[in-house]
């Protein structure tokens, strides 16, 4: 089993110490709940399922029970922070402290490499046009990009794309996406991807002052519903993603790259009758 620094989710955690136990010599839910001092159980399987969230006395009795010290009891206990965190701010603060304890543990799942592909909107962009345009240099990828990237930063990101295996250069200086969606892991949206979206908001902005009427398509509904059709609206705008992104799968050709903005957000507080 693998570190508990190379984690992300602690019912992964959980359930994958919970599986190798198992696997040794029959261990259930059962010794793992009494290990841990809990009355239930079932309990533990149940976190692992995501019915319950463990407390921070919680965390302190399994990371005991499973024989965490030091630094990585420190880890785990952060990790039930980062997941439990009722805001980004919370969520930021422990993240940052457990990239520290990965990078002393020179943990690879942590490393600001794998986060860098979200948090901002440079790699997606230089990611598609690498792979539009023919042998492209980073001179040529830069000149493209709307606004333009430093050439520095353009090669930058193609060596670690390439490093992550996102993309691939062929020896005829062609480079070939590996999967032609990229898709966030879900621990990492919390932090990755509040810092994207708010750029992408910004180039959005800049797209009404900055690009003609022709080039660009915004459009918005003030509406009052109700929590269960927020339910609704949301479904729908996931299945209008998954169409598109359908589309896009389907195109043999790309010939200019766009970014497709969704937002969803209150403005007012809710009514109480």
């Amino acid at each position: 089993m693998k570190s508990v620094v190379e984690y992300l989710d602690y019912r992964k955690f959980i359930s994958d110490f919970y599986s190798e136990r198992k696997a040794m010599y029959g261990f259930t839910w059962r010794e793992f709940a009494r290990i841990a001092r809990f009355s239930n159980p079932v309990y533990l399987k149940q976190v692992a399922d995501g019915k319950y969230n463990l407390s921070t006395e919680a965390a302190e009795r399994v990371a005991k029970a499973v024989d965490l010290v030091g630094i990585e009891s420190t880890y785990f206990k952060l990790l039930v922070s980062f997941s439990n965190a009722k805001n980004d701010r919370l969520r930021q603060a422990a993240f940052v402290q457990m990239q520290a304890i990965a990078k002393k543990r020179k943990s690879t799942a942590l490393i600001d490499d794998v986060f860098k592909l979200f948090k901002s909107w440079k790699y997606s962009v230089i990611r598609e046009l690498a792979v539009s345009m023919d042998c492209p240099t980073p001179v040529e990828i830069s000149k493209m990009c709307y606004p333009e990237i430093p050439t520095g930063e353009v090669s930058a990101a193609l060596k670690l794309m390439c490093k992550l295996g996102v993309l691939v250069l062929d020896g005829t200086g062609n480079y070939h996406q590996t999967s032609k969606v990229l898709s966030m892991m879900d621990e990492a949206k919390p932090v990755a991807s509040t810092n994207l979206q708010r750029e992408m908001g910004n180039l959005a902005l800049d797209a009404l002052s900055e690009l003609p009427f022709a080039e660009r398509s915004m459009s918005g509904l003030t509406i009052g519903i109700s929590s269960k059709n927020y339910e609704r609206i949301v479904k729908e705008i996931a299945d209008f993603r998954k169409r598109i992104t359908s589309i896009v799968v389907e195109d043999e050709k790309t010939e200019q790259v766009y970014r497709l903005n969704l937002q969803f957000f209150p403005l007012s507080k809710k009514i109480k009758k």
